[in-house]
């Protein structure tokens, strides 16, 4: 934290704003600092893809011994998975990207901010996508600012999911087609390649395809397809009216979900 002003944003950057809680430091101790009510992204699951930077919100309560203030002390959110918190904190984990503090009385203050995940750097391997629990990094300074009077590493915040960002595609076809005849529709569901930076076949995944149409506003399952190995969805229906086509399904537990947008098709 360390902003000694009410409402102050601390603008951090990815690992290396965390680059503090791996240095040599003073003895791991109890810091007397408390943080309540943690909750990251809004109690849902962070889905990420191959290049675009994610900034999942974070807001919690943080407490702190008297005599110090917002400028002595130390409380980061960060995400890891494995055995120990301070393993997480050294190599391997999410960490936090900015805060802003609210004072309301000298020893305690309501904190937003936010994560920072850039999967070309954060997240390495498709193992990533799993269940990450949560803890804050805390510190205690000298009245200095230039020796570490206590720290260690806070738990039992629970966890949320981190999972690999999905898409499909569709195309219906041909356009336009006459009544009573075969409309053919294909598409490609695809999923985030952490260790490749790429999007690659999400292969027999379970997808619903849907139909609108035309004049009215909500879509209809038709049927369920099973892609195959490399991710690609075809069948066939009987054209009957105008409207949109499209590929959907559901998140899974590594996974998020996807929905095209639809495919219009003229019957004449």
């Amino acid at each position: 934290m360390r902003t000694g002003r009410t409402g102050t944003a601390v603008a951090l950057a990815g690992a290396l704003a965390f680059v503090a809680f791996t240095a040599p430091a003073a003895e791991a101790a109890d810091t007397g600092i408390e943080v309540t009510g943690m909750v990251v992204n809004n109690g849902k699951p962070i889905v990420v893809g191959i290049s675009e930077e994610k900034s999942p919100s974070l807001s919690f309560r943080v407490t702190w011994p008297s005599g110090y203030t917002p400028t002595t002390i130390d409380a980061h959110p960060y995400l890891y998975h494995g055995t120990t918190a301070a393993a997480g904190a050294d190599h391997g984990g999410i960490y936090m990207g900015s805060v802003t503090l609210y004072d309301d009385s000298p020893t305690s203050a309501d904190c937003d901010g936010e994560l920072y995940i850039d999967p070309r750097y954060t997240l390495d391997s498709n193992n990533d996508a799993t269940t990450w629990k949560i803890a804050v990094a805390a510190r205690l300074w000298d009245k200095t600012d230039t020796k570490i009077v206590a720290e260690e590493y806070l738990t039992g915040f629970g966890s949320v999911q981190v999972k690999r960002a999905a898409r499909v595609t569709v195309n219906a076809s041909p356009e336009p087609v006459t009544k009573g005849k075969t409309i053919t529709v294909t598409g490609k569901a695809t999923r985030a390649d952490w260790g490749r930076h790429a999007y690659v076949g999400f292969g027999d995944k379970l997808a619903k395809l849907q139909f609108r149409k035309a004049g009215t506003s909500t879509y209809t399952t038709v049927k369920y397809v099973r892609a195959n190995s490399t991710g690609d969805l075809k069948t066939t229906v009987t054209a009957s009216a105008d409207g949109y086509w499209r590929w959907s399904f559901g998140e899974t537990s590594t996974t998020g979900g996807a929905t095209a947008a639809g495919d219009y098709v003229d019957v004449r």
